[in-house]
Formats: structure tokens, sequence, C-alpha cells
């Protein structure tokens, strides 16, 4: 069993109403009877419900990295909050009787069982072959293929006609056009063109500064108009050979708007084995265009110290069932961690985990792997942003002799004396600059920081945010 903490039982919770609600059952005491079995792998009780009988619920603990919940409530929400008030009660103290593992969860223990060991006899009767590739439909890949470059073709001359009329002439008359594009591209397989092309029209409705606006709008045609050419390029040599394997040295794919799944990525060889990822930072925010919430995540690779991030995707509709992930200050060990194509700071999901909480040795070899020179940091994330389809938005995590004060506001300075400006990015819509005054003298001098870039159009320079303070004994989160 893990170590169970309110922290641990936050991570499992599917939204912030749960965590409160599972807290609630344990300060009513509504639990009048809570277990344990004897090796510990299974908690389980009676918790009070509005009707006569209690609910009956338990946490199974047999696969510690997928841990099974089991409620007698009629509740759709997964895990419910009888269960995580279970995990809260043991957080919190309450005293567990040791008993028996009752008989329905020993029934259903030994099937699951019986079902490990029919996929276990299956794997080895195959051997050590490799898992056969996937067969291709080449009828149907071609048929899609073609309705994904009609698409693209539409999207080729509706950004030319754009740039041909110019921004200033973008009206209600014109955006009703684009958006009914935007409608058609529905039907040609490509949901992340058309998503963008949706981000483009919320940027020329948006009220404010026009030249502000007008800048943001130039850029994202430059991207589609990038995506097309780019996208129409890869698709033609695709279409010509439907057995050519999928573009996976980019973020081409999902910016076309595949969907990866694992066994994909375990085709291609995306999978890195026993790997232990620190969160230095989470972000939860609206995505007008997509419609959907996004909580975005940020992590260090503890064995080498590379940036990950994670995006757990929670449609509008659905955004009630769905787990609204939260920040995570336990170190998450995962046997398989699937890599998505893509560039710095590629995206990265797990299946199962288990958590231990994170001491200084972790905060400290995070900070040992900061970029030391600015110059090269400059570099390359100049080298990013350059790459038109790539993310404009890169994070990196830097070192700092100082954070100093100057007539422009405040800065990085790094061991030769460089400065890196810090301000606040309006793409992510939170401000970080005011925070930097509630630092205390320590944080200041000689520790890391993640840092949010972006390039202005206005002025062809690198703006920087801070996002998070690492030192040898914590993590300072600023953006939140």
């Amino acid at each position: 069993m893990p170590n169970i903490t309110e922290a641990y039982v936050d991570s499992l919770a599917p939204n912030a109403g749960a965590i409160k609600n599972g807290r609630d059952l344990v300060k009513k005491n509504s639990f009048p009877l809570l277990n344990e079995s004897p090796d510990g792998t299974l908690l389980f009780g009676e918790c009070k419900g509005s009707g006569k009988e209690p609910y009956r619920c338990s946490v199974d603990f047999v696969n510690e990295a997928s841990p099974v919940f089991r409620c007698s409530c009629p509740s759709r929400q997964f895990p419910c909050k009888h269960a995580l008030g279970l995990l809260y009660a043991r957080a919190m103290g309450s005293p567990f009787t040791a008993a028996a593992v009752p008989p329905d969860i020993a029934d259903k223990r030994d099937k699951a069982e019986k079902r490990e060991e029919k996929k276990k006899d299956a794997a080895a009767s195959e051997g050590e072959a490799p898992a056969a590739k996937r067969k291709v439909n080449k009828s149907a890949l071609v048929k899609k293929i073609a309705s994904q470059l009609e698409g693209l073709r539409l999207l080729e001359k509706l950004v030319q006609q754009v740039v041909q009329s110019g921004l200033g002439s973008v009206d209600k008359k014109t955006v009703r056009m684009i958006e009914d594009q935007a409608k058609q591209l529905g039907n040609h397989y490509i949901p992340g063109v058309q998503a963008k092309l949706r981000e483009f029209i919320h940027t020329m409705q948006a009220e404010g500064d026009r030249e502000a606006i007008y800048s943001r709008a130039l850029e994202q045609l430059l991207f589609l108009h990038s995506l097309a050419k780019k996208g129409v390029s890869y698709l033609t040599k695709r279409m010509e050979d439907p057995e050519l394997p999928m573009e996976t040295d980019s973020s081409l794919e999902e910016q076309l708007g595949h969907a990866w799944q694992l066994a994909e990525l375990r085709e291609y060889g995306r999978v890195q084995p026993n790997v232990e990822l620190l969160q230095l930072s989470f972000l939860s925010y609206a995505d007008a265009a997509r419609g959907e919430f996004v909580d975005a995540g940020w992590w260090a690779d503890l064995g080498d110290g590379t940036i990950r991030s994670t995006r757990h995707l929670r449609p509008f509709r659905a955004a009630r069932a769905l787990k609204e992930e939260d920040t995570v200050r336990a170190v998450v060990r995962t046997e398989e961690l699937f890599v998505y194509p893509g560039e710095a700071g590629a995206r990265v999901r797990w299946e199962s985990s288990t958590q231990r909480d994170a001491h200084e040795g972790d905060f400290s070899k995070v900070k040992a792997t900061a970029a030391s020179s600015y110059a090269d940091v400059v570099k390359q994330v100049k080298n990013i942003i350059k790459n038109p389809l790539a993310d404009k938005t890169p994070v990196m995590l830097v070192a700092y002799r100082s954070i100093d004060e100057t007539a422009d506001g405040f800065c990085l300075r790094d061991a030769q004396g460089k400065l890196l400006p810090i301000t606040d990015l309006a793409s992510n819509g939170r401000k970080t600059s005011s925070l930097i005054a509630l630092l205390g003298e320590k944080e200041l001098r000689d520790q890391a920081a993640l840092v949010m870039f972006s390039h202005r159009l206005d002025d062809n320079r690198l703006s920087a945010q801070l996002m998070s303070i690492v030192t040898d004994s914590r993590i300072i989160r600023l953006l939140y």
C-alpha cells in the first residue's frame, strides 16, 4: 500500500467538489466502520448515506499503481466521495481495525487474477517475437488522406484571401464566412486545423488594442499557412505510399488532428521504462476555440532533467463527468512513460503510477540540471521558435545568480552577468512578476527558475515569465 497522505488522495479525486465532500465525510464522523485487511492491501468500511443502509466502500491496493475503488452507492462519479472519504480517514489518522477480506471482494480479486493469468499465458505463447505491426486498410487510408488534402487546400485559399485583403478588412461578414469554412473543415478529418482556424476567429473577435490583436492574428495566419503547406507535402507522400510510417519527429500529426493511441506510441518505440517525474508547475485554463478545459503540467525527469509536459483535456460539455487534474507535489513513478511526438518539452502520458514523498535530494537533482548560460538558452529558444509549427511558448529551467530589479523591471542574472528580462505573458492570463517582491533573500540568489518564453512580433524580442523557483529544499510555484 502506498503512503496515503491527504495530497495523495487529492490527486485521485475527479474534481475539487469531490475533495471537499470526501473530507467532510470524515469531519462529520460518517464512517461507523473502518477496516483493513491483515496484509494491508485493502481498506474497506461503511459510510452513512441518505438511506437506511450504509454504503459499503473499499479501495483495493493489490496493484499499488492502479488502486480499485468500489462502492455500493449509485453515484456516477469515480471515485465517489465515499471511497475518497475512506482514504481521507486513513490519511487523517482515523483508526482502522484489522479484518478478513469480505467474500465478495475476494471473489472479484480471484476473477481479476485469472484474467491476468490468461493475458500472461497468451503473451508467453507468442514467445519473444515483437508485437505484430497493425494492418493498414490502404483503401480507407487513401480516401481519408484525399479528404484531408482537400480540406488543407481549402485552408490555403482562405489564408491567401485574408492576407491579400488585409486584416483591417476582416469585418463581421468576413468572420461569418471564415466560421462557415471552419465548419466545413470538420468534414475533412483535420480537427486540429479546424481548432487553429477557430483560434484565429476568436482573436479577430476580441476587444482591445487592435495592434496587439493584429500581431496575434498575423502569427496565427503564419501558423495556418505553414501547417497547410507542410501538411499537404506530408500527406501527399503518404497517399502515394500508404505504407510510409507516420511522422514522429515533430507534432505535425497531432496538429492536423490525430489522437495518438498508446498502442501506436508503443509501436513507434516512444516508451521509456522506469521513470520518476517531479512536477514543477501546473496551470488550468479554458480553451474557448477548442471548447475544452486544459489541465497543464510541467515536469522534470529525475533521471536526466528533461522538462516534460502533460495536458489533460476536458470538453466543456462533459467536464463534470471527467476527472479534474490538480497540482502533484509527490514524485510520480511509472514503469512506462509514453512520449508523444514533438519538439522541446514533449508531451507525456502514463497508464499507471505510484507516488512517493519528494525529498531534498530530488529538488537538488532538478536544480543541478538547470541551464547556466543565458546566451545558450536564448539561442536554443530562438531555434525552437523559428520553426513555424513549434510551440511558441517553450518552457525551460534556467539557473540564476540573482534576481535583480532594474529601471525596466525585474530580470534574472546568470553567472556570467548576462540578463534575462522578466515579464508577464498575455498568452496565459496570469501575472507572476508582482510575486517576486514576496520572495525571501535566499530565494533571490543562486537558485533555478522554470520560465516560459514568448516571441514578441512587434519588437522581435523574447519575453520570459517566471513559473516556479526551484531551490535545494523546495519548489515555489508562482504560476498557478
